[in-house]
């Protein structure tokens, strides 16, 4: 792995970015200035962000010309997941206690997600809400970030690096990074390892977020946290595309989303079983 280190947090998670050589001030600066710009537009934790302002007012709102390519994989993976999988689950979430405080206190309150078609209309670049809509980008929008902060190194020249959202994984130039799968009943211990070279690798597990026999990864028909799979990784080429994927996983058939997508995947079941892609590069111990 290249070296040194830059480690730092950002949108709730612990990051490390990886390069040849250390990271100037410049190129620091606009990085924090990249994750600021995302974070004052998607995050539903604070109070000033576009999406707070959407879910307190219905109306028509102009996102940033990164929003396009977040929505549209959205779009895509809402319909191959037969709706399971949504950007509007934002409010199911905070009544079951994963709010902006993390109360981790479920309410009483079962709000039915609303259908995309009910309740929003995106043009590409601007989004109208139908009806109350409290956002959450959560399933991808981790991702997109380390694809726009890899563009950051990229424009002040860095083309080998490795940027690490905590199991969201994006690398970049020479070399190749051998990357291990976390056993999600045991983190001391991997289900396999895989090779990763100018690809992302993206992990989804309920038990990183996990509270009062609930965790945060949604079907959205039913408001409620899904049970059958326990643990996903993707590898896509970009991290946008890995994170999505890895969430879609735990609702859609593998096969049809590789009818739709390049990727190669990993999940386990709550039995323990491991199920692959066909081809896949790694390699698994169980």
């Amino acid at each position: 792995m290249p070296s040194p280190s830059k480690q730092f947090d950002a949108i709730g998670a612990p990051w490390q970015i990886d390069t040849a050589q250390p990271l100037g001030a410049a190129i620091l600066a606009a990085i924090a200035q990249r994750i600021e710009q995302f974070d004052s537009t998607y995050s539903r934790f604070r109070d000033d962000s576009l999406v707070s302002r959407i879910a307190r007012t219905p109306g028509s709102y102009l996102f940033p010309a990164d929003a396009p390519a977040l929505f549209e994989l959205y779009r895509r993976l809402y319909d191959a997941t037969a709706g399971a999988m949504s950007p509007l689950v934002g409010r199911a979430l905070e009544e079951l206690g994963y709010d902006r405080t993390y109360s981790l206190q479920p309410t009483a309150t079962r709000t039915r997600v609303p259908d995309w078609h009910e309740a929003i209309s995106w043009n590409g670049s601007t989004l109208t809400t139908l009806t109350p809509a409290m956002l959450d980008v959560g399933a991808a929008g981790k991702g997109y970030l380390v694809d726009l902060v890899a563009a950051v190194l990229t424009e002040h020249g860095v083309t080998t690096a490795t940027v690490d959202a905590s199991g969201d994984m994006l690398h970049r130039g020479a070399g190749e990074l051998r990357v291990a799968l976390e056993h999600p009943l045991d983190t001391s211990k991997a289900i396999g390892v895989v090779p990763v070279s100018n690809q992302a690798m993206c992990a989804s597990a309920p038990n990183r977020r996990a509270w009062a026999g609930l965790h945060h990864i949604l079907d959205a028909r039913t408001g409620l946290p899904t049970d059958r799979i326990i643990a996903t990784w993707a590898i896509a080429p970009t991290a946008l595309e890995a994170d999505g994927l890895a969430t879609a996983l735990f609702f859609a058939d593998p096969a049809s989303l590789a009818e739709e997508f390049d990727f190669q995947w990993v999940r386990m079941l709550s039995t323990g079983r491991v199920e692959h892609s066909p081809g896949f590069t790694g390699e698994l111990f169980l």
